[in-house]
Protein backbone atom coordinates (compact mmCIF):
# COMPACT_ATOMS: atom_id res chain seq x y z
CA UNK A 1 0.00 0.00 0.00
CA UNK A 2 1.27 3.49 -0.90
CA UNK A 3 0.50 6.43 1.33
CA UNK A 4 -0.42 9.52 -0.64
CA UNK A 5 1.21 12.69 0.66
CA UNK A 6 -1.05 15.70 0.59
CA UNK A 7 -0.08 19.34 0.40
CA UNK A 8 0.33 21.18 3.67
CA UNK A 9 -2.44 23.76 3.16
CA UNK A 10 -0.43 25.76 0.62
CA UNK A 11 2.27 26.69 3.14
CA UNK A 12 5.69 27.61 1.89
CA UNK A 13 8.48 25.26 3.01
CA UNK A 14 12.15 26.29 3.02
CA UNK A 15 14.87 23.67 2.50
CA UNK A 16 18.54 24.50 3.10
CA UNK A 17 21.67 22.62 2.08
CA UNK A 18 25.09 23.52 3.52
CA UNK A 19 28.32 22.94 1.60
CA UNK A 20 31.92 24.00 2.15
CA UNK A 21 34.73 24.98 -0.16
CA UNK A 22 38.20 26.48 0.06
CA UNK A 23 39.33 29.08 -2.45
CA UNK A 24 41.83 31.87 -2.97
CA UNK A 25 41.04 35.33 -4.28
CA UNK A 26 42.18 38.90 -4.50
CA UNK A 27 39.84 41.84 -4.32
CA UNK A 28 41.16 44.53 -6.67
CA UNK A 29 40.52 46.59 -9.74
CA UNK A 30 43.12 46.30 -12.48
CA UNK A 31 42.66 49.94 -13.43
CA UNK A 32 43.65 51.07 -9.92
CA UNK A 33 47.13 51.22 -8.43
CA UNK A 34 48.14 48.82 -5.66
CA UNK A 35 47.95 51.77 -3.26
CA UNK A 36 44.33 52.58 -4.13
CA UNK A 37 43.37 48.90 -4.04
CA UNK A 38 44.96 48.61 -0.59
CA UNK A 39 43.07 51.67 0.63
CA UNK A 40 39.71 50.37 -0.67
CA UNK A 41 40.03 46.59 -0.17
CA UNK A 42 42.58 46.42 2.64
CA UNK A 43 44.66 43.29 3.06
CA UNK A 44 42.21 41.46 0.79
CA UNK A 45 43.95 43.22 -2.13
CA UNK A 46 47.22 41.36 -1.48
CA UNK A 47 48.84 40.88 -4.94
CA UNK A 48 49.91 37.38 -3.81
CA UNK A 49 46.31 36.33 -3.08
CA UNK A 50 44.80 34.95 0.13
CA UNK A 51 42.23 32.28 0.87
CA UNK A 52 39.18 31.37 2.89
CA UNK A 53 37.36 28.29 4.08
CA UNK A 54 33.91 29.27 2.86
CA UNK A 55 30.58 27.90 4.04
CA UNK A 56 27.75 28.05 1.52
CA UNK A 57 24.07 27.71 2.38
CA UNK A 58 21.57 27.33 -0.45
CA UNK A 59 17.90 27.66 0.51
CA UNK A 60 15.10 26.67 -1.85
CA UNK A 61 11.40 27.13 -1.28
CA UNK A 62 8.11 25.75 -2.47
CA UNK A 63 5.16 23.62 -1.55
CA UNK A 64 5.77 19.93 -0.90
CA UNK A 65 4.83 17.73 -3.84
CA UNK A 66 1.66 15.70 -3.47
CA UNK A 67 3.58 12.81 -5.11
CA UNK A 68 6.53 12.55 -2.72
CA UNK A 69 6.26 15.21 -0.01
CA UNK A 70 9.48 17.01 -0.99
CA UNK A 71 9.91 20.65 -1.91
CA UNK A 72 12.90 19.25 -3.76
CA UNK A 73 14.85 16.05 -3.30
CA UNK A 74 17.81 17.02 -1.09
CA UNK A 75 20.11 14.65 -3.01
CA UNK A 76 19.22 16.43 -6.24
CA UNK A 77 19.93 19.79 -4.62
CA UNK A 78 23.26 18.47 -3.33
CA UNK A 79 24.19 17.27 -6.83
CA UNK A 80 23.27 20.58 -8.48
CA UNK A 81 25.37 22.54 -5.97
CA UNK A 82 28.25 20.12 -6.43
CA UNK A 83 28.11 20.16 -10.25
CA UNK A 84 27.54 23.89 -10.70
CA UNK A 85 29.56 25.35 -7.82
CA UNK A 86 31.75 23.12 -5.65
CA UNK A 87 33.45 21.22 -8.50
CA UNK A 88 34.27 24.56 -10.16
CA UNK A 89 35.49 26.57 -7.17
CA UNK A 90 36.89 24.27 -4.46
CA UNK A 91 40.67 24.66 -4.11
CA UNK A 92 40.78 27.14 -6.98
CA UNK A 93 41.71 30.77 -7.46
CA UNK A 94 38.39 32.60 -7.87
CA UNK A 95 39.94 35.38 -9.97
CA UNK A 96 41.78 33.09 -12.39
CA UNK A 97 40.06 29.71 -12.50
CA UNK A 98 36.34 30.16 -11.84
CA UNK A 99 34.49 30.82 -15.10
CA UNK A 100 31.31 32.14 -13.48
CA UNK A 101 33.37 34.86 -11.73
CA UNK A 102 35.10 36.16 -14.86
CA UNK A 103 34.76 39.94 -15.06
CA UNK A 104 33.64 40.33 -11.43
CA UNK A 105 35.60 41.73 -8.50
CA UNK A 106 35.98 38.70 -6.23
CA UNK A 107 34.01 40.04 -3.27
CA UNK A 108 31.74 37.76 -1.28
CA UNK A 109 28.79 39.90 -2.40
CA UNK A 110 29.60 39.29 -6.06
CA UNK A 111 30.26 35.63 -5.38
CA UNK A 112 26.78 35.23 -3.86
CA UNK A 113 25.15 36.80 -6.93
CA UNK A 114 27.23 34.69 -9.33
CA UNK A 115 26.38 31.49 -7.44
CA UNK A 116 22.69 32.43 -7.54
CA UNK A 117 22.92 32.91 -11.31
CA UNK A 118 24.55 29.50 -11.71
CA UNK A 119 22.05 27.62 -9.53
CA UNK A 120 18.70 29.23 -10.30
CA UNK A 121 17.91 27.60 -13.70
CA UNK A 122 18.69 24.06 -12.50
CA UNK A 123 16.71 24.46 -9.28
CA UNK A 124 13.70 25.81 -11.17
CA UNK A 125 13.82 22.78 -13.49
CA UNK A 126 13.27 20.67 -10.36
CA UNK A 127 10.10 22.60 -9.48
CA UNK A 128 11.51 24.61 -6.56
CA UNK A 129 12.46 28.28 -6.32
CA UNK A 130 15.80 29.56 -5.13
CA UNK A 131 15.21 31.62 -1.98
CA UNK A 132 18.65 32.53 -0.62
CA UNK A 133 22.36 32.05 -1.19
CA UNK A 134 24.34 32.69 1.98
CA UNK A 135 28.13 32.63 2.07
CA UNK A 136 30.21 32.76 5.22
CA UNK A 137 33.66 34.03 4.34
CA UNK A 138 34.91 34.10 7.92
CA UNK A 139 33.21 33.33 11.21
CA UNK A 140 32.58 37.07 11.51
CA UNK A 141 31.54 37.93 7.93
CA UNK A 142 28.75 36.53 5.80
CA UNK A 143 26.61 37.68 2.89
CA UNK A 144 23.03 36.73 1.98
CA UNK A 145 21.50 37.23 -1.46
CA UNK A 146 17.79 36.79 -2.16
CA UNK A 147 17.75 37.50 -5.89
CA UNK A 148 17.23 40.64 -7.86
CA UNK A 149 13.44 40.64 -7.38
CA UNK A 150 13.51 40.46 -3.58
Amino acid sequence: MVNIVTKIDGRMIYLTRRERFCAAHRMFRQDWSDEINLRVFGKCSNPNWHGHNYVLWVTVKGEPSSDHGFVMNINTLKQIISDKIINNIDHKNINLEVDFMKGWIATTENLAVAIWNELEPSIEKEGARLHCVKIEETENNSVEYYGKDY
